[in-house]
């Protein structure tokens, strides 16, 4: 498909074609395809969790192949090595010199599967990819893709045999996204076609498209007075009595590029205070550590986060209106 994403309308469009595709092979789900997209025009990583069996790595395949980028799966378990996911030198017996094999780090959207499975220092491996969008293999530093971004699914039922992610970690994706059963329609309908899995979707994007859609997001106006309401949420988060941990500065950062890339997608060229209020809870509730009192009281971040939006004044005005200088 050869077309330009120039305007939010444009985007707008996008969404809708990729959700149509998405649809050949997964039922359901649209809000979280949205998010998928939201992440992907801010540049940021999502955490997705879900039971096991509601097509999480068919979702993100199907994504990936609407959108016409690279995809990679890793399935990480307890003898998952760090070099199994950056690569490492090996000897050519050949040509008796040492060459380096990339790793499956080495794409444009990866899927980190239970990403929980596998011990810190592997996790840590993907740190430096987050951040930085590079690898450093053997005292080499190579660049990722431009395009690169990670998806971490976690199992919310699972406790056996896991490690808790470390906050530097949790702390780098944008969103976390929980994927439910579907709904009695929903689920109906997968039931009734056979060869729901067997049709793959077309691409209805290029990657250039896809850096469209970044410089648009980027250039998503944000008004003063947005810029103050999330300042605002962010630092009522640091306190609360029953939060140990809130957000960091990182945190409203992610909260104002989802907020750009959500009215992005709404074919806004600018941002209202639903944006923030609609991405608040997939960007916050992960981010939040309770103290053990908060839990033993039966708190949840989820309900910290509604208490701080009930607060903290929404702001009122033009918020399409460019400040001149």
């Amino acid at each position: 498909m050869d077309w330009i994403i120039e305007t939010p309308a444009d985007a707008r469009k996008a969404l809708r074609d990729v959700i149509s595709e998405v649809a050949r092979a997964v039922v359901g789900y649209e809000q979280t395809i949205f998010d998928f997209m939201v992440a992907l025009s801010a540049g940021e990583h999502i955490l997705l969790e879900g039971v096991p069996g509601i097509a999480k790595t068919t979702l993100s395949k199907s994504v990936a192949k609407a959108m016409a980028i690279d995809f990679n799966r890793i399935q990480f378990t307890q003898d998952l090595l760090p070099t199994d996911i950056t690569g490492h030198n090996y000897y050519n017996q050949l040509t008796k010199q040492f060459e380096m094999r990339k790793g499956p780090v080495f794409t444009e959207l990866l899927l980190a599967d239970e990403i929980n499975r596998a011990p810190p220092k592997t996790q840590s491996a993907l740190l430096e990819s987050m951040q930085e969008k590079q690898v450093t293999i053997e005292g080499s530093t190579l660049k990722l893709p431009e395009l690169f971004m990670v998806i971490a699914t976690l199992n919310p039922i699972e406790t056996e045999g896991v490690y808790p992610l470390p906050e530097a970690q949790i702390d780098r994706f944008m969103l976390k996204i929980k994927m439910d059963y579907p709904d009695e329609d929903d689920e109906l309908t997968i039931l009734s076609l056979k060869n729901l899995f067997e049709e793959e979707p077309q691409s209805v994007m290029t990657r250039e498209n896809v850096l469209q859609l970044r410089k648009l997001c980027f250039n998503v106006h944000a008004h003063r007075s947005i810029l103050t309401y999330i300042n605002g949420i962010t630092r009522a988060t640091r306190t609360r009595e029953n939060v140990e941990l809130g957000l960091s500065p990182r945190g409203g950062i992610h909260l104002l590029e989802s907020s750009k890339g959500r009215a992005l997608l709404s074919g806004r060229p600018y941002v209202i205070p639903d944006d923030v209020k609609a991405m608040a809870h997939s960007v916050m509730d992960h981010r939040l550590m309770l103290s053990p009192e908060a839990e033993l009281e039966g708190l949840t971040a989820g309900g910290i986060t509604e208490s701080i939006l009930s607060e903290v004044p929404v702001p009122k005005g033009d918020f399409g209106e460019v400040k001149k200088r």
